[in-house]
């Protein structure tokens, strides 16, 4: 019986649909992108990014993208966490562990009434909006006047299903310990409940 998920969700640019190492798309929504390969969906349970590939043209393939890939600065990345923050309060999501880092977000979410793809999107939603309410959204100088900025975030996300409390206590370890294998700080969100209970 699946307890938890981990679940990884990147900014916009970060990992594209067709990039070598795999993906969780399993098609190229752009035509900019397209000259650089098809999808290269990937169904592993583990982490890919350590996978071998051509990283010069894997970068060729971010500078054809329509805005540039979304680095969220430590105040974006605290306003997106305050967004976050305001989701799991208003829907009793219990958040076990995140990461919210310059380029995606990993997070442990308990089982919930909702499918975790629909708290994903949720959780993006409410990030964005705090960026806008705050006025430093990433990609804001690309809005037309009156409307919205484009995507901060890739469409879709990954997760693993987790079935077992050891389970989650390794994805814990593994969300917790990531800013510090980035060359971060330790990351600590009032929304995050360490133990169940």
């Amino acid at each position: 019986m699946v307890l938890a998920s981990h679940v990884i969700f990147a900014a916009y640019g970060f990992w594209l649909p067709n990039d070598p190492r795999g993906s969780w798309s399993d098609f190229v929504g752009a035509w900019e992108l397209l000259k650089f390969g098809k999808a290269t969906p990937t169904y592993a349970r583990r982490s890919v990014p350590d996978r071998p590939d051509d990283e010069q043209a894997r970068l060729a393939a971010k500078e054809a993208l329509k805005y540039p890939p979304v680095k969220f600065t430590g105040a974006q990345a605290r306003a997106v966490g305050r967004g976050f923050a305001a989701l799991i309060d208003k829907s009793a999501i219990t958040v076990r562990a995140c990461s919210i880092l310059p380029e995606h977000v990993h997070m442990v979410v308990m089982r919930h009434d909702y499918e975790v793809e629909k708290i994903v999107n949720l959780l993006k939603g409410e990030g964005t909006r705090e960026l806008v309410r705050e006025g430093i959204h990433p990609l804001a100088r690309y809005a037309s006047p009156g409307k919205r900025p484009p995507k901060a975030w890739a469409r879709g996300q990954w997760k693993v299903f987790l079935d077992t409390p050891e389970d989650i206590e390794r994805a814990v370890k593994y969300v917790e310990d990531n800013p510090v294998k980035e060359g971060l700080s330790p990351q600590s969100w009032p929304f995050v409940k360490r133990a169940e209970g």
